[in-house]
C-alpha cells in the first residue's frame, strides 16, 4: 500500500477520534471574489466557519498567510466555472457563492432566524424562478422548501403560505395534492383566525418551518431579516439565500449576497455542510417522487391560464444549434421572458432564459450580445 494512502488513513482515524465522528467530512467551496465588503470579508467568513466537521476550500486569488486549500482564479466568471468543475468532479460537495445565475426551474431556499423568537425558518424561495407562472412557481417552491427542511432533519415540516397575490390558489393546489395522497402538513397562523395563510406577524415569530412565497418577495424578506439591525448595507444575521433546488438539479450551490457579512457567509457554509450530511440530493429526489405520485402535473396544469381559441395555431420555433452562453441581457419582464428567447431564435440566435440577482435575463453568447440587444429593443422587450 502506498505511503500516502496509509498516511491519509491514519489522518482520517486521528480526526475521527478528535471530532467523535468517522463520517467523511463535507468539503465546502467558497468563492471569494465579488463581495461589496472585499475579499477580507470572505476570508473572515472562512475562518469563522472552520470546524472539525467540515472543510472549507477557497476559490479565488491565492492569499498570503492562508492555510486553506485554494483553487486559483482571477475573476468571478472564472470562479463560477471552477466551482462547477469542482462540483461535477466531486472535489467539493457544495459551494457558497454570490451573483450566480440559475436556470428557470431552480430557485433557492433561504434560512433565517425569526427576530421575536429566535426560531429558525426557511423561506421558499429567495432567488431564481421555479416557474414562469407565479402560482405554479409557489407550489413548486413548497416542494423545494419541504425537501430542504427534511434534509436538515425536520421530519414533518409545517408549511405556511405568505399572504401575497395568488396565496389562496397555492393553498388550494396544495390541498389537492394532500387529497391525492401527498404527505404535507400546514402550519397554523398565530393570528386569531388561524389558517395556513401567513401574515407578517407570523414570519416575525417564525411560525412555520417553511414560509412559501414568490422569489422576489422572498428576496426582500431575506434582506430584511439579515440587515434589519445594521441599516441595510451589511447583512449580519441568518444563513444566506440557500441552495438552488429543482427537479433533477444536481449541484449544491448556496447563495449569499454581495452585502452579506462574514457571519452570514460562515453560516451559509455550515448550511451547505448540513445539507451534505442530510443527504440533500436523495431527500430531494424522494420528495419529487412522492409529489409526482399525487398527480403533481395535473394539479400544476390546472393553474395555467386558459387560452382563448385562436384562429390559427401558434407558430412553433425551433432552437438554433446550441452555443455556450456567457453574456446576459436584463430588463425583461418575467412573463415576456420565453417570448424574448423565441424572438431571438426566430432570428437564428441561440438564447436561454435565466434568473440573475436583479431579475429575469436572456443569456446569449458574447458574439451575439449587441445584435440580440438590438432585436429585443426593436421588439419592445427591453
Amino acid at each position: 500500500m502506498p505511503k500516502n494512502i496509509i498516511a491519509e488513513a491514519l489522518l482520517e482515524i486521528a480526526e475521527g477520534i478528535e471530532s467523535g465522528s468517522f463520517a467523511k467530512k463535507p468539503r465546502i467551496g467558497l468563492t471569494i471574489l465579488g463581495s461589496e465588503h472585499g475579499v477580507e470579508n470572505m476570508l473572515e467568513a472562512a475562518r469563522l466557519a472552520k470546524s472539525p466537521s467540515h472543510e472549507v476550500v477557497l476559490i479565488g486569488p491565492k492569499q498570503e498567510n492562508c492555510d486553506l486549500e485554494t483553487h486559483e482564479v482571477s475573476s468571478e466568471e472564472e470562479a463560477h466555472k471552477k466551482m462547477e468543475e469542482l462540483l461535477d468532479k466531486k472535489v467539493i460537495d457544495a459551494c457558497v457563492t454570490l451573483h450566480y445565475t440559475f436556470p428557470i426551474g431552480v430557485s433557492t431556499i433561504g434560512r433565517v432566524v425569526a427576530p421575536s423568537t429566535g426560531r429558525e425558518m426557511l423561506i421558499a424561495t429567495t432567488t431564481g424562478t421555479s416557474a414562469l407562472n407565479r402560482v405554479e412557481g409557489m407550489v413548486r417552491n413548497t416542494i423545494a422548501g419541504v425537501a430542504v427542511a427534511k434534509s436538515l432533519g425536520i421530519e414533518k415540516p409545517q408549511v405556511g403560505v405568505l399572504n401575497v397575490d395568488g396565496a389562496k390558489q397555492v393553498e388550494r393546489a396544495l390541498q389537492n395534492l394532500i387529497a391525492n395522497g401527498y404527505d404535507l402538513e400546514f402550519a397554523e397562523s398565530a393570528r386569531a383566525d388561524g389558517g395556513a395563510i401567513l401574515r407578517g406577524n407570523d414570519i416575525l415569530q417564525g411560525v412555520p418551518d417553511v414560509c412559501v412565497t414568490d422569489s422576489l418577495t422572498g428576496n426582500i424578506l431575506m434582506k430584511m431579516f439579515a440587515a434589519f439591525s445594521t441599516g441595510g448595507s451589511y447583512e449580519a444575521a441568518g444563513f444566506g439565500y440557500g441552495p438552488g433546488v429543482g427537479k433533477d438539479y444536481d449541484r449544491n450551490i448556496c447563495i449569499v449576497s454581495r452585502a452579506s457579512g462574514a457571519p452570514v457567509i460562515a453560516n451559509a457554509i455550515k448550511y451547505a455542510a448540513d445539507l451534505v450530511r442530510g443527504d440533500f440530493f436523495k431527500v430531494t429526489a424522494d420528495e419529487y417522487k412522492a409529489v409526482e405520485g399525487a398527480c403533481f402535473d395535473v394539479v400544476l396544469d390546472s393553474l395555467q391560464p386558459k387560452k382563448e381559441d385562436a384562429g390559427e395555431k401558434e407558430e412553433t420555433v425551433e432552437a438554433p444549434p446550441k452555443e455556450i452562453v456567457t453574456d446576459s441581457i436584463a430588463g425583461i419582464e418575467i412573463l415576456d421572458l420565453e417570448d424574448a428567447v423565441q424572438a431571438l431564435w426566430k432570428e437564428g440566435i441561440y438564447a436561454e432564459s435565466g434568473m440573475g440577482c436583479t431579475g429575469p435575463i436572456v443569456m446569449i453568447s458574447s458574439a451575439n450580445h449587441e445584435k440580440s440587444a438590438e432585436i429585443l429593443k426593436d421588439k419592445g422587450f427591453i
